[in-house]
């Protein structure tokens, strides 16, 4: 008798879903936050949810993902270079409305590397003394707006451009700070 509770009590045990499989804050930053958006983009333009148009507008949004984004389409399989293909797992979910930590957590279990992708800390241009970022954080606030500064050989030439070019990407900041 003790035996067969003790097997119903482990059966039990075995089906109740784990809390270790939920996502922690701050994990799958990538996955949650593009799926998010895509899924708003997918409202926003009146897409059919079925698998099939879901995944051709994934498609589509891969193409133009950048950075981190871009990685994480990667490996889902949604650009042309990727060796395997995932989109399935994607789009399927999301043709029946699930919230994307939830898919996230899956394609977790499929690759972990998903949700190792984190976005990279955004600099506060209001604020920050351009003198004191490294010339490697300078570069990437020019490659974020899609330039670049050809003929920089010193950090002054990166922090000339960022000024020349902060009221045109980030006209906030350049109203916010003193030292132009």
């Amino acid at each position: 008798m003790i035996y067969v509770s003790g097997l119903s009590v482990a059966l039990a045990l075995a089906l109740v879903p784990s809390f270790s499989d939920a996502l922690k804050d701050g994990e799958c930053d990538v996955c949650v936050g593009f799926l998010d958006r895509f899924y708003q983009t997918l409202q926003d333009n009146d897409v059919k949810f079925n698998s099939d148009s879901i995944e051709k507008a994934l498609l589509k949004a891969c193409k133009d993902a950048k950075g981190k984004e871009n990685r994480f389409c990667y490996y889902i399989g949604a650009t042309s270079d990727a060796a395997t293909k995932m989109t399935n797992e994607v789009s399927k979910p999301m043709s029946y409305h699930m919230p994307a930590d939830k898919i996230c957590e899956k394609l977790k279990k499929k690759d972990t590397q998903i949700c190792e992708l984190k976005y990279d800390k955004q600099v506060d241009l209001s604020t920050v003394d351009l003198k004191k970022l490294k010339v490697k954080d300078l570069k990437k606030i020019l490659e974020e707006w899609g330039e670049s500064c050809k003929g920089c050989a010193e950090k002054s030439d990166f922090i000339r451009k960022i000024n020349e070019l902060m009221p045109k990407y980030a006209p906030n900041a350049a109203k916010a700070r003193t030292d132009l």
